[in-house]
């Protein structure tokens, strides 16, 4: 960009600012990178103590939080780590949980035909599934926790298996229309919310994306709220997807985004 005297903008024809913008992009995207992994370390709650040091009302909730958990793991906040912090939590728990693996396992083969039949292009969908059954296949046969941390940092196999959750997402969406267009706003079809707000990589999840993927791969998942609210009595609230469930997978959330919680 350049700037007068006066340090104001000027036009320079002879300037690509398409390209000076996507390398700005790509600029901040690698910073983050080196800075925060897609999926991080497992951590002491206490890390959570010193990043609000003197801030009274979220170090009273981080008490509160450390009266039922012990560890945290951190996953990048890019706006798809609700997904990420899914997938990658529920992975782990099936490397020692061989029931419900072979529970999950033949659901999710049969996922990216049932995607088809509900219109999803076949070969539109077919890598993300394959890459996604891939990984699951990899957990089914022993493979380390570092393993598998190491493959949700890999940045193609990781954004594949959270554009994989999105589309089952979004086929439960349209398969449970009726259902689900009673939650979408702005007299939107379910097909243009989920093409609009569910589908793209990026957008932000909420309720409906919760309730829908814990129905679509029928795995509960707790979600403890941690934000400013009730400062006069801090308090964490959780809530359980879907209602009077018993999840073994256990979210924290705050304003805008999703870590990986352990007992």
């Amino acid at each position: 960009m350049e700037s007068g005297r006066s340090g104001e903008f000027c036009y320079n024809p002879d300037t690509n600012y398409d390209e000076a913008i996507m390398q700005q992009q790509r600029q901040i995207e690698n910073e983050i990178a080196e800075s925060q992994p897609l999926i991080g370390k497992k951590e002491s709650l206490n890390v959570l103590m010193k990043e609000f040091d003197g801030d009274l009302v979220y170090q009273e909730k981080v008490k509160k939080l450390q009266a039922r958990y012990s560890f945290l793991r951190r996953t990048r906040g890019d706006g798809n780590c609700f997904y990420r912090a899914f997938g990658f939590a529920y992975m782990e728990q099936l490397l020692q949980d061989k029931n419900e693996f072979n529970r999950f396992r033949p659901l999710a083969e049969k996922s990216k035909d049932e995607l088809v039949t509900l219109g999803f292009p076949q070969f539109t969908i077919e890598d993300f599934h394959s890459v996604f059954m891939e990984v699951l296949d990899k957990v089914g046969a022993g493979c380390s926790v570092d393993e598998l941390v190491n493959t949700f940092n890999d940045q193609g196999y990781s954004d594949y298996i959270v554009v994989y959750l999105r589309l089952l997402v979004s086929g439960h969406l349209q398969k449970e229309n009726e259902f689900y267009s009673n939650f979408v706003e702005g007299n939107r079809t379910i097909k243009e919310f989920c093409s609009q707000e569910v589908e793209p990589m990026g957008k932000e999840s909420d309720h409906v994306h919760i309730i829908s993927l814990t129905s679509a791969t029928q795995v509960p998942v707790r979600i403890e709220y941690m934000d400013r609210g009730n400062a006069s009595a801090p308090s964490v609230n959780h809530h359980d997807f879907p209602d009077g469930s018993n999840p073994h997978l256990c979210l924290l959330y705050r304003p805008g985004h999703y870590d990986i919680l352990y007992l």
